[in-house]
């Protein structure tokens, strides 16, 4: 089975990095709205472009797919 974006997004979670992956994994954890069983590359950058003040630079999230197209 193919994971979410989500749980791959998830493996880059670490509360003590400063890299920006990482800052973006741990601010997604918390945001109870992103859409967690999406593979959708339109619905998930639709999603943070609209919401997610967090994500300074949707550049991060284009690196974080282009690894998880990668690797899925």
């Amino acid at each position: 089975m193919r994971k979410s974006f989500y749980q791959f997004l998830m493996t880059k979670r670490n509360p003590s990095s400063t890299e920006s992956v990482a800052e973006f994994a741990n601010n997604a954890f918390y945001d109870q709205s992103f859409p967690k069983q999406s593979t959708d590359f339109d619905e998930l950058s639709k999603y943070l472009e609209e919401n997610a003040n967090y994500l300074p630079s949707m550049i991060i999230f284009d690196e974080a797919w282009t690894e998880f197209i990668e690797t899925n």
